[in-house]
This record gives structure tokens, sequence and C-alpha cells, in this order.
């Protein structure tokens, strides 16, 4: 591993222990025995769902870059795809802004020997599914249940509305460059000449070559797909169905605890404005936000010291055994792969 992936491994380990701690300290009566006995008395069957839920967050961009990478003429098999998935989700979680999980999912792609022209288009097009699919899935939350976000405190609306900005920002972004990349770019460097007359910004040179690159990606995503609607689909619904078995873990914890389907509903539209509101901060895994904005959700509908309890239970299973997980998945297949370069250069 490099040094910079160890760096940030060590930064998000900080903040995940700093983030439950800050959880845990704010429970008057928290016990290891109480929360024990709170597991204890949950449904097995509810938890044993929630927990598959996870897994299929993963398996659901495993099948989605798979689909890409099928189309573009590379036959990958599921559980290939489930190491560029799993490689993609850990980098993700432990960088700002997610900025590691592409590079590492095509550090694995390109090793198996798919171009680097294709691992790209392929990332892209996946990122780009992904952040529709939230937007989607938030305003279906604040259509079916827009009395759930009134419940959040003012800072927590704060940040959903900062999400649902970016987001909207990004989508809108996107479908752009599709359609119109060459207005895009136009804007965009018109924005860099400005911020470059009133010195707001320094190297314009190296940031305009960085847009070019960007934009060039986004060109050939557009020329490669061209045709390829039957594809966008699936893919899309890969993406969305991974969003929704995600921020379906809080209410099947909720339901193993003894709450209702109504109650249940009620979460999972909770759990969408947190996954909205918990975008707009670059801190990796968005730890600490999640943590604060499903606390300040679930508090209009459970008591305090239930809703830590739960919190608990949920980022557990959603974030932190996913996490760990991918990272397990991602150790075996660089020492696979390794092994496998050593043999090959032994022949």
């Amino acid at each position: 591993m490099r040094k910079k992936e160890l760096k940030w491994s060590l930064i998000a380990f900080a903040i995940a222990a700093i983030s439950i701690l800050a959880v845990v300290s704010q429970a008057r009566h928290l016990s290891f025995d109480g929360f024990m006995d709170f597991l204890a008395h949950a449904n097995p069957i509810w938890l044993v769902i929630s927990v598959l839920c996870m897994v299929c967050y993963i398996a659901f961009e495993a099948l989605g870059l798979c689909r890409i990478l099928h189309a573009f003429g590379y036959r990958v098999r599921f559980r290939t795809g489930c190491l560029y998935a799993a490689s993609d989700i850990y980098f993700s979680s432990i960088t700002p802004s997610a900025t590691g999980g592409q590079p590492a999912s095509a550090f694995f792609m390109v090793g198996d020997g798919i171009s680097a022209a294709v691992s790209t288009v392929a990332l892209l097009l996946n990122l780009i599914m992904y952040t529709i699919s939230i937007m989607i899935v938030g305003i279906f939350a604040i259509l079916e249940n827009p009395l759930r976000f009134m419940g959040f405190g003012m800072l927590s609306k704060v940040l959903i509305v900062i999400g649902y900005i970016i987001l909207g920002a990004f989508a809108a972004s996107f479908l752009l460059l599709f359609h119109k990349a060459g207005a895009m770019h136009s804007l965009c460097d018109g924005v860099l000449t400005f911020l470059e007359k009133f010195r707001l910004i320094r190297k314009v040179d190296k940031k305009r070559a960085k847009l070019k690159k960007v934009m060039d990606d986004y060109n050939a995503c557009a020329t490669m797909v061209s045709g390829q609607r039957k594809m966008l689909v699936q893919v899309f619904f890969f993406n969305f169905f991974q969003r929704v078995v995600q921020i379906a873990v809080p209410s099947f914890v909720f339901l193993a605890t003894g709450g209702t389907l109504k109650g249940a509903a009620d979460v999972w539209s909770i759990q969408s404005f947190v996954t909205i509101g918990s975008s707009c901060l670059p801190i990796p895994g968005a730890m600490g936000v999640s943590d604060y904005l499903l606390l300040d959700g679930l508090g209009g509908i459970v008591s305090p010291e239930f809703a830590i309890r739960m919190e608990l239970v949920s980022r557990s299973i959603s974030f932190y055994s996913c996490v760990l997980i991918s990272a397990a998945m991602v150790l075996f297949g660089y020492i696979r792969r390794k092994n496998r370069v050593s043999a090959e250069d032994a022949d």
C-alpha cells in the first residue's frame, strides 16, 4: 500500500473513532452490557436483512461496472466486478470527497488488461449514474414525506439544502457535458478567466490543462456510450437499487427493534435526507456528518437513547462493516494479483 493510501486509512480510522465516541458520549445511560442487551432483544431476521442490504450495496455496483465493461467488449466475471466495486467503495470512504475510489478501481481494471480509456469511461459513467440516482432518491423523499424534512434542526436543514444544490448542480453539469460539451467548456474556461483576473486563483494554466483533460474524458465517454441506451438504463437501475438498499438499512434495524412499518418508512425518508445532506462536506465517508444528521432526524420519532443505539447499529452495518469487507476484498485481490504477476515473471 502506498504511503498516501496508508495515511488516509489512518486519518479515516481516527475520524471514525472520534465519531463513534461523540455519539456514545451523548447517551447518559449507554453501557456495553446495555447495548448488547439491545441487540439481543432485536429480531434476528430483520438484522440479517439489513446485513444483506449492505452486501447488495457492493453487489449492485459490481453489476453496474460489469454491465458497462461488457458493453465495451470486456467479459468480466461478477467476482472480478466485486473487486472493482470494493476498491471504489473502500478508497472513496477514506479520502475527502471520495477522490481515491476511481483511481484505485482503475488500477485493478488496467491490471486485468482493460484499457485505461475504457476504465476511465466506465468509472465516469458509473459516477454519473450514481449521482443522478442519489438526486432522484432525494426528490422522491421530499415528495413522499416532506414533514420528515421539517423535523430536522436548522443546521441539518441547511446541510440538506446545500446537498440538494450541489447534487443538482452535478447532475445538471453531467447532462450538459453530454449534450452541450462545447458550451460547458467555454463556461468553465470563462469562470477560470474571471477568477484569474481578480487574482482569486493561481497557476491557471495547470487548471486549464486539467479542465481540458476532464472534457476529453467526458467526450470520450459520450462517444463510447452513444447508442447504448439499453445499457445506460440498466446501469442506472443498478445504481438506483444500490442507493435504495443502503438507505434501507436503518429501516430494517428499526423493524428489528420493534418498530412499525409506518415508522420504518419514516426512517427511510430520514436516511434519504441524511444521504443528501452528508454529501455537501468533503469529509472521508461523511463520518461525523452522517452520524449527526441521522441522530437529529431520528430524534423526531424515537427517544434520544433509542436513537443513539439505533444509529450505532445502523452505521455499523451500512458503513463500517461495508468498509471493512471492502478493505478485505481489496487486500485479497491485491495479494492475489501480485502473486499472479510474480508467477508470470518467473515463467
